[in-house]
Formats: C-alpha cells, structure tokens, sequence
C-alpha cells in the first residue's frame, strides 16, 4: 500500500512539474517557435538513419522537421535524372530555450551505410556526334553515343549530400602516381601465373563477329561490346562477375551496313565514340548529328582514344596517314581537330595513345614507324622504325614511361619500348599461332591494372598471358577461353575478373581466385 501511494504521488509530482513547465514555456513565447537547430551533420544520400529519443527527466517533444532538413538528391547519367527525397537528420541536435540550460534531445544516430547501388533500369541510348573526314571517294565519320538513365554511383558514407545538374560538369582530374617498372622488366627468370578459372560463356547477341570490348571508366559495372553487325551493347557485370546482362543495345551502322571501326568511352562515362568510314553514296541516320569538320581526307579512321590529360581531347589516326587532335570546345558535345601531322607516317596509322607524365601522342604505323609527338612543342621528339608494321599501341597504366607497340612479327609480337631511350627495344615476346600465321589487326591487348601484365587474344581460341618480368619470350600462361579466335581480354578495373570477347559470338567472364 505504501509503495503504491508513494508511486500515485511521484506521478502526481511530475504531471504538476510539466504543466508548469510548458506555462512557462508558452508566457515566455506563445508562438512555440523557441525551438532551433545548432548542429546538423550532413550524411550521404544513400544510408538509411535510425534515431531513438531519449526520454528520461525530458518532456516529450515532437522533432521539427524544416526545409533545410529534406534535400532533393539527383543523380544523373547524361539527361537522366531521379529524384530522391531524404529527411536529414541531427547525430548531435540541441534545444535551447530562453533562460534554460541546453539539454540533449537524441541519442548519436545510427547510420547503416547502404549496399553498392544497382542500374534499376536499362540505359537508353540515342545518337549524336562529329563528322570526321570526305575525300573524292569515300567519307570518314564520327559518332557520339550518349547513354541516359539511372545509374547510381558509389558514395561514401560520410560524403555530403550534393545535388548534381543534369548537364555535365566539368570533369574532375586525379593525376595518377608513377611507378618505375622498367628496371624489373626481363628480370626474373620465373613468371608470377595468374590463378585464373574457365569462366562462363554468355552469348553476345551480336550476328556477326564482335569487335571491340570497352570498359566504362567511371562505373564498374558497366562494359560494351560493338560487332560487324553495327550493333553497340551495353552491358552490366552481374554477381561479382559471375555473370553480364545486356541492358541495352544501339544500332550505329550507316545504311550501307558500314560498322564502327573502334569506340572509346568519354572520361566522363556518359558518351562513347565511334570511328568508322563509309563510301560517298553512303548517307547516315538523320538522328546522328556530324561536326563539319573533316581533317581526315580518305579511308578508315583506325583507332581513337581519349588522351590521359586534365583537358578534355581525343586522337584519331587513319589511313590517310594523318594524326588528329580534338579538343573539347565549351563542354557542348562541340570539337575542334587540329592536324598534327599528315606526313610523318607514310602508310596507315594503325594506333594512337597518350603518355600520362607529358602530352606526348604515341602512333604508331603499317609503315613499321613508331612516332612520338609533342603537343606543347609541336614536333615529333621520338622516332623509331622497326622490321615490321605496328599495329597497335598501349602505354603502361602506372609506368608512364613504358609502352607497348603490337606487331605483325610472329613469336614476337608485342614489344616494350622506354619513350626516354631513342632507338632501343627494352624486350619482346609472343605466341606460336597454331591455326593461321598472319597476325590480325583485330587481335589486341590489354595492361593489368597493376602494369605487371599484359593479356592478349589470338587466331586460337586462348588467351596469352604475359609477365614482364619473365626473361623468356613466351607467354607465362596460356588459357583455353573460347571455341574459336579470341580478339581481347580485359582486365576488370575492381573485380579480380578477365572479360573476353571471340569470333565464337560470346563474352566470357574468367575469375581470378
């Protein structure tokens, strides 16, 4: 009985007490607007917050919610836009009253970070872009695919909230660091093999042979695929690389049929580039827009890259023998070419790339030329001629003084050069083509993330992996990946995985344990 009357009068107490407070409270401000936020911490857009109130020795009260407590999230791809509403919340949010002591209202919040976000929709493609080049019997064309929708890319969980336009910004520019792995080169007398599985085969939905395979530079998930078919497919990398879904697919050939000759993604990742050729009486779908500039004058327009640099800019090289840069002009999908030679090679430029450490545009000739031009100085500051036409041309991802050139040299291949040191080969080695002895254009390489290694593909169905601090001339390892040639493997940016691509009409995802 005690007990009970001892707790009837506490709650008697506390009701009196509150009631005076709120008295209080409401003669000292009778609008209730003695409520105000001191500290708000800003979380990313994506994590879901839980909060708890603390009761105890506090009067309840409802939290206030104001505009500047919900921001409107868009995260956009090209003109795609979605519109996400979150309600940000205080970890450490007080209430001041007239006269009284600050007194805490909540708890630290609790923030789950969410997982890594999915396309939720396939990625609309539509067309637009530059004309290259017209000459007396044929016409060189450049095309810009712009790819829209919803792609949410990662966020840290303690990133700001930012609301980002649907026009494209200025991309921003990280200088990657070097590494010196020219002095390991041809040092070991082992190689390192890569643990790597038969992957799976996914048909490609290409009709005819594929011929290019490109990795989106500013998402992980996403890589295309272009054939002779004029088809460019869009993919996503499903299940860390147990598998790809097709999201989409845009027919870029002309209506003569005349298919991409290579694509290259915009450092921005919202727009790939397609170079082909086509014959004079060969008109293009009105939905691409072409520039009206046309520095190339004849033939194939062979390799396009985008250059490593802070400014945005391409480089084509074609079979007019010429070399092009275009620089961006205004952020506007408008490009300027600029000729920076027609005459140095004296057959078909084969392959272009940029140097990272200075603007130095590597090509590379039918004519067996390596050429290495200056942009800031506006000449040619590396020549080398070698027994045999170059086809190709990769620098090294995080040595940037070290380049790859491909040749026509059975066994040989692919050769190492240092763009410091003036007529010298640093190594080579290949492969010993069991089906065809010539080597195709159409077969390519690519550098480990880690510049280590290089992959190539091959008449036969393998893909050829090479260790350059072997000191042997062969591959390190040889793996069986498809049916019938391989044209490409690919080393994926974040997932210990090779993608592949084969005449065999089917991507193959290879997993590295």
């Amino acid at each position: 009985m005690q007990l009970d009357q001892a707790e009837r009068r506490l709650q008697d107490s506390q009701t009196k007490l509150a009631c005076l407070r709120n008295r209080d409270n409401v003669s000292k401000n009778p609008r209730g607007d003695n409520m105000k936020d001191v500290k708000v911490e800003r979380r990313s857009p994506s994590p879901t917050q839980v909060g708890e109130d603390n009761s105890l020795n506090q009067p309840q009260s409802k939290r206030q919610l104001t505009q500047d407590n919900v921001k409107s999230i868009k995260n956009s791809l090209g003109n795609g836009v979605k519109d996400v509403k979150l309600e940000q919340r205080s970890t450490s949010t007080f209430q001041t009253s007239e006269g009284s002591q600050n007194k805490p209202l909540s708890r630290p919040q609790l923030v789950i970070p969410a997982v890594n976000p999915k396309i939720s929709q396939p990625i609309k493609m539509s067309e637009s872009g530059p004309k290259a080049s017209s000459g007396s019997g044929s016409r060189a064309s450049y095309s810009s695919v712009k790819l829209k929708g919803d792609i949410s890319h990662r966020t840290a969980p303690e990133q700001d909230t930012v609301e980002t336009p649907a026009k494209a910004t200025k991309r921003k520019f990280e200088q990657k660091e070097h590494k010196d792995l020219i002095r390991m080169i041809s040092s070991s007398s082992s190689p390192r093999t890569i643990p790597c599985q038969t992957g799976s085969l996914i048909s490609s939905q290409h009709k005819r042979k594929l011929r290019s395979l490109i990795l989106c530079p500013t998402n992980d998930q996403l890589f295309v695929t272009s054939a002779l078919d004029g088809i460019v497919n869009l993919w996503q990398v499903q299940g860390r690389g147990s598998s790809a879904s097709c999201l989409s697919n845009t027919d870029c050939s002309s209506s003569k049929r005349r298919w991409p000759e290579d694509i290259a993604w915009h450092p921005q990742g919202n727009s790939l580039f397609t170079v082909y050729s086509a014959d004079g009486g060969d008109s293009q779908r009105t939905r691409v827009n072409f520039l009206n500039n046309k520095p190339h004058v004849k033939g194939i327009i062979n390799n396009i890259e985008f250059m490593p640099w802070e400014e945005t800019c391409f480089v084509t090289g074609g079979s007019d023998h010429a070399v092009i840069l275009w620089t961006e002009k205004d952020g506007d999908n408008s490009w300027k070419p600029k000729a920076l030679h027609r005459n140095t090679h004296s057959s078909a430029v084969m392959g272009v790339a940029g140097m990272q450490q200075k603007q130095i545009i590597i090509s590379a000739g039918a004519d067996k030329r390596i050429i290495g031009f200056d942009v800031q100085s506006g000449r040619a500051d590396y020549k080398h001629q070698i027994e045999s036409k170059c086809m190709s041309v990769l620098p090294n991802p995080c040595d940037f003084n070290l380049f790859m050139v491909q040749t026509g040299t059975p066994e040989r291949q692919l050769r190492l050069f240092d763009i410091r040191l003036r007529q010298t080969e640093i190594h080579a080695f290949g492969w010993k083509q069991e089906s065809s002895e010539s080597q195709s254009a159409l077969i390519n390489q690519a550098w480990s993330p880690d510049g280590w290694y290089i992959t190539s593909g091959s008449a036969d169905p393998m893909i050829h992996i090479f260790d350059i601090r072997f000191n042997a001339y062969k591959p390190s390892q040889s793996i069986r990946a498809h049916q019938k040639r391989v044209f490409k493997a690919v080393w994926h940016h974040a997932l210990p995985l090779l993608i592949s691509i084969s005449s065999d009409l089917n991507v193959g995802l290879h997993k590295i344990t």
